[in-house]
């Protein structure tokens, strides 16, 4: 039996008081009541005030990549280091802002950022929110005039910066950015869990990413026979050693699901997996085509990438060595990629999780073949639940199990990042 719930860490979403249902229907019956007996309607109310805070830029942490501060402001630390799928010759980092809670809903965020940038140079802000189940949104820019829109409502939001050198020059300084969130009063943009899809798929061209030794956009050294993607995007770029942003790609021989730790190839603003109306760049494409396939194949862009340079290949995606030869490819070819954070309901529910090399079992039991293993926070979805081995781990205890169909095994819901030990909404297998 259920014997406690899974514990919180510092990244689990805030949760409602287990009240709040029913003082919600108290104050609801209350309302009809007064309706009843004949009292005025409340009067129409001010939308609430946008929330501004101003970001802490002091505080380097583990998910910041070649990111110094000093003098007051975050600069580029060494101006060597770039993202190796990219090969580009200009220093780079990227700071991952703590994430800020918000008293109520938001879904659009503007910056304000003081900085000094020197010509050629460039300050990228971006924003992404975490939902009340705890899961987060993809990554959005945002620019002076420009706010970020977010596909739905969220509690906490999270700003990352990335600065770009200038071929020999010094770096950008930022000084301060100030984010103001608030509600725009619209529906989102994701449409009801009920009526969502499922993950989107798409075939495209992969290439390997090799370059062991070298750094990604998220601050990972490659390793040999390493397993984790590149896609040219920034905007499902998973902090390092988590899983947050995962694809699952089949190949010839299998299909493995790993994390997105890399930006790349050809492009970095190319997010072919979203509808067109909302893909960053290349609007005229439709859903699923990368940019350099159709630069590739049709002379698209004068057959260019967004650097200008003439595109050799029609690649959509960089695997690493471990998961390119894993799903059984020998050369360059095409893979079905499924982008799992696009998600949006079917058979499924998604759960975020804690903890790092957390294994996933072929049975609900500790004694059964790992058949995965999930690096960090992940964000996972769950086909339907079971009681199985009774798990004990850091003074807590579980015996409930939930069936991840990506990774083809079970997890120990003691690593599911919610509340409840018997994950709400999930049948049971």
């Amino acid at each position: 039996m259920l014997t406690s719930f899974p514990r919180h860490r510092g990244s689990a979403p805030r949760r409602r008081p287990r009240t709040t249902r029913a003082l919600t229907g108290t104050v609801c019956l209350l309302a009809l009541a007064g309706t009843a007996l004949g009292a005025a309607p409340a009067p129409a109310t001010d939308p609430p005030a946008p929330v501004s805070w101003r970001a802490d830029l002091s505080r380097t942490g583990a998910d910041d990549v070649n990111v110094r501060y000093d003098a007051g402001a975050l600069r580029v630390r060494d101006g060597s280091v770039s993202p190796a799928s990219l090969g580009r010759d200009r220093g780079y980092a990227s700071a991952v802002l703590d994430p800020h809670h918000v008293d109520r809903p938001v879904n659009r965020v503007a910056v304000d950022v003081d900085a000094t940038v020197p010509a050629e140079a460039s300050v990228e802000v971006e924003v992404r929110g975490r939902a009340a189940d705890g899961t987060w949104t993809e990554w959005r820019r945002a620019a002076a005039g420009a706010p970020a829109q977010l596909p739905r409502d969220v509690i906490d939001v999270q700003a990352r910066l990335t600065l770009w050198n200038a071929k020999g020059e010094p770096t950008a300084a930022v000084r301060a950015v100030t984010l103001t969130a608030d509600d725009t009063g619209t529906a989102p943009a994701d449409p009801a869990p009920t009526t969502r899809a499922a993950a989107f798929s798409a075939r495209v061209h992969a290439t390997r990413e090799g370059l062991v030794g070298h750094t990604t956009a998220n601050g990972h050294v490659i390793q040999a026979n390493d397993h984790f993607v590149a896609l040219p995007s920034r905007r499902a770029l998973s902090p390092n050693g988590s899983g947050q942003y995962s694809v699952q790609v089949c190949g010839p021989a299998r299909c493995e699901t790993a994390p997105v730790w890399d930006v790349g190839p050809w492009n970095t603003h190319d997010d072919h997996w979203n509808p067109s109306s909302v893909r960053e760049q290349w609007k005229d494409l439709p859903q699923g085509l990368p940019q350099a396939q159709a630069a590739y194949e049709d002379g698209y862009n004068g057959g260019r990438d967004e650097f200008g340079r003439q595109v050799a290949n029609p690649a959509g995606i960089d695997l690493a060595d471990g998961t390119f030869y894993n799903v059984g490819l020998n050369d360059n070819g095409w893979v079905t990629v499924t982008y799992l954070w696009t998600e949006g309901g079917g058979d499924t529910t998604s759960f975020p999780t804690w903890g790092t090399d957390v294994s996933v079992r072929q049975q609900a039991t500790t004694a059964s073949t790992r058949v995965a293993s999930l690096p960090g926070p992940t964000t996972v979805r769950v086909r339907c639940q079971v009681h199985g081995q009774l798990v004990n781990h850091d003074g807590y205890s579980n015996d409930a199990w939930s069936y991840l169909p990506d990774y083809g095994g079970y997890v120990s819901n003691i690593f599911i990042d919610v509340a409840d030990a018997w994950l709400p909404g999930v049948p049971t297998c």
